[in-house]
């Protein structure tokens, strides 16, 4: 199984609304994509900032294609980023998932 693992920062004030376009945009792809195992978008904020991290899971490096295209490594990005994101990180990064525990949340 791979882990892609994405960051982006937007303003604290739009960081609802940022995670709510993030549910109309890569989160419906993700889940729509066969491949994809779950995604987990986790955020913190930091004075002004909000940082978000996205790990999604994925059978293979060839569904992770399926959803990011032939370069991989590279950021996916929708027309409406730009509105909430400070930055355009280029690049993603993926590792091979070497372990796992019990789900730390089961019934959620």
């Amino acid at each position: 199984m791979i882990a892609r693992i994405w960051r982006g920062v937007t303003l604290a004030e739009k960081a609802d609304d940022y995670l709510e376009h993030l549910r109309e945009t890569g989160l419906r792809d993700f889940e729509q994509t066969p491949g994809n195992r779950g995604v987990y978008v986790i955020r913190r904020v930091q004075g002004e900032h909000c940082e978000f991290q996205i790990i999604s899971l994925w059978d293979s490096m060839e569904a992770v294609r399926r959803f990011a295209g032939k370069e991989a490594e590279r950021s996916r990005y929708y027309a409406e980023d730009e509105r909430y994101l400070l930055e355009m990180e280029p690049l993603v990064r993926h590792f091979e998932l070497a372990a796992t525990v019990p789900d730390p949340m089961p019934g959620k």
